[in-house]
C-alpha cells in the first residue's frame, strides 16, 4: 500500500503501547489512519506517544486505558471511540499476557486472566465493532494470535488455549461476514522480543545461571530454525497487507511468520 491509503479510517489496536501492537499502531498511522491506543504506561509516555504520532503521520490519536479483562471497561471503549470517530474501521487484536507453569501448578487467577486479555477481550472488540462495519460495508479486524494459536508447547495451557481460541474466533468471524466488505484475519507470531518475551529471557538466563544472549539463541534455537527475532515492522508490514484491497479475499486465514517453527 502507498502513504495515505487508509487516509479517513480509524484503527484501534488493543495493547498499543509497546511491542508488537506499538509497530502496528505506527504503520497504520503511516497510512494515515487515526489510532486508538489501548495499553499500560504512564501518563506523561502516552502524551508524549500520542503526541509523536500525530505529529509524526498527521493523523488524530485517543488513548484509552481499558482493562482488556474487564468487559464493562471495553464497551465504555468503544462507546469513547464511537463519539470521537464515529466507530471502529480497523481492530486489530493484540492484547495478551503470559505465564509459565505446568498444568497441574497452574495458578486459577492465572488461568482466568490469560483467557480474558488474550481472547475473550478480541470476542468483546469485535462484537461492539461489526454494527459500525456492517453499516459502511467496510472493515478489517485482525487478531494477533501466536505460532501458539497453531501448535503447543509445554508449560503454557492458557496462553495455547488461548491463542488457538482466537484462531477459532478469526475462522467464525470470517464467514459471518463473508459477503460484506469486512475481512477477518490471525497473524501468528513466532518469537518476537517484545518485552512480554524478554521477560521470559532474563527468567531463563537468571534460572540457568547463563548470559542474556545465550538465553536469547537458546531461546530461538529451540523453536524457529532461522535463527532470528521476527520483528514488529515485519508484522506490521502484513497487517498493512490484510487491510489493503488486494487482500479483500483473504478471509479467516491464520498466518504464521514464525522463522520456520511451524514448518517443522
Amino acid at each position: 500500500m502507498q502513504n495515505g491509503q487508509l487516509k479517513g479510517k480509524t484503527a484501534l489496536v488493543t495493547g498499543s503501547t509497546s511491542g508488537i501492537g506499538l509497530g502496528i499502531a505506527h504503520a497504520l498511522a503511516a497510512q494515515g489512519a487515526n489510532i486508538i491506543f489501548n495499553g499500560f504506561g504512564d501518563a506523561a509516555m502516552i502524551a508524549t506517544l500520542q503526541k509523536e504520532t500525530e505529529s509524526s503521520y498527521q493523523v488524530e490519536t485517543l488513548y484509552c486505558g481499558a482493562d482488556m479483562s474487564k468487559p464493562a471497561e471495553i464497551e465504555t471503549m468503544m462507546q469513547q471511540a464511537a463519539a470521537r470517530f464515529g466507530g471502529v474501521d480497523i481492530l486489530i487484536n493484540n492484547a495478551g499476557i503470559q505465564y509459565v507453569a505446568n498444568i497441574e501448578d497452574f495458578p486459577v487467577e492465572r488461568w482466568d486472566a490469560i483467557i480474558a486479555i488474550n481472547l475473550t477481550s478480541a470476542f468483546h472488540t469485535t462484537r461492539l465493532a461489526l454494527p459500525f462495519m456492517k453499516q459502511a460495508n467496510w472493515g478489517r479486524i485482525i487478531n494477533v494470535a501466536s505460532a501458539h494459536g497453531l501448535v503447543g508447547s509445554a508449560q503454557k495451557s492458557a496462553y495455547v488455549a488461548a491463542k488457538h481460541g482466537i484462531v477459532g474466533l478469526t475462522k467464525v468471524t470470517a464467514l459471518e461476514t463473508a459477503q460484506t466488505g469486512i475481512t477477518c484475519n490471525a497473524i501468528c507470531p513466532g518469537w518476537v522480543l517484545t518485552p512480554l518475551v524478554q521477560k521470559q529471557v532474563d527468567a531463563r538466563a537468571a534460572k540457568e545461571n547463563i548470559p542474556v544472549e545465550q538465553a536469547k539463541r537458546e531461546l530461538l534455537m529451540e523453536k524457529q530454525p532461522s535463527g532470528e527475532f521476527v520483528t514488529p515492522e515485519q508484522l506490521a508490514a502484513l497487517a498493512i497487507f490484510m487491510c489493503s484491497d488486494a487482500a479483500n479475499q483473504v478471509r479467516g486465514v491464520a498466518w504464521n511468520m514464525d522463522g520456520g517453527w511451524v514448518a517443522q
